[in-house]
């Protein structure tokens, strides 16, 4: 376990995504990985802000309840959840290959929105910051065996929207407006100013 020095406390990442490790990690603080296992069903009238916002805020608690150290307890605790949104219809990741191909079918060619909620929770004095952020994205026409290829790769399986910008996918968009990193799983800056409030500046 990471441990934090004076002025400069450890971060515990909700998360098992391997792309939110290699993007908190940029901040160069100390840092624990610990997956949750939180539920991510949602009710069915909640908004996409409501559904990012909710399940990151659940994503750390989650992780906070199965803390075991106290010296975990002075850590910040980060949950952080996607979606796509295209004509207020909600994408998450995908359950299996023809999904996928639906879901591209559906963006390809058109502007869609990435919202990602990014909630930061101490657990020693309960003190709790969450927010959101929006981007929007707009991805190329694609030929139906564009989209198979491009599924076949396995890049969707994980992925809300079943695309990752971020890698192979990146082929797949025709232009961004907003942030970058919000699409990608974890908008940086915003978690940059939601700690401050935790008293941590950076860089």
């Amino acid at each position: 376990m990471s441990s934090a020095s004076p002025g400069r406390p450890a971060l515990i990442l909700a998360s098992s995504s391997p792309r939110r490790q290699e993007l908190i990690k940029i901040l160069g603080l100390p840092l624990q990985v610990v997956p949750s296992q939180a539920d991510e069903d949602t009710p069915k009238d909640w908004t996409p802000v409501q559904i990012v916002e909710g399940l990151a805020r659940r994503k750390a608690g989650a992780v906070i309840e199965s803390l075991a150290e106290p010296s975990d307890r002075d850590s910040i605790v980060v949950g952080s959840d996607t979606i796509v949104v295209l004509d207020d219809k909600v994408m998450g990741k995908p359950k299996d290959e023809e999904e996928a191909r639906n879901m591209l079918h559906q963006l390809a060619g058109r502007t869609h929105e990435v919202f990602t909620g990014v909630s930061c929770v101490r657990p020693s004095d309960g003190l709790s910051v969450t927010s959101h952020r929006i981007t929007r994205v707009r991805m190329r026409s694609l030929t139906e065996e564009q989209i198979a290829r491009y599924v076949a790769t396995g890049e969707s399986k994980d992925k809300a929207g079943a695309y990752g910008i971020q890698e192979l996918g990146a082929l797949l968009v025709d232009s961004i407006e907003g942030d970058y990193f919000n699409v990608v799983g974890l908008p940086l800056s915003l978690l940059a100013v939601q700690l401050e409030q935790f008293g941590v500046s950076l860089p």
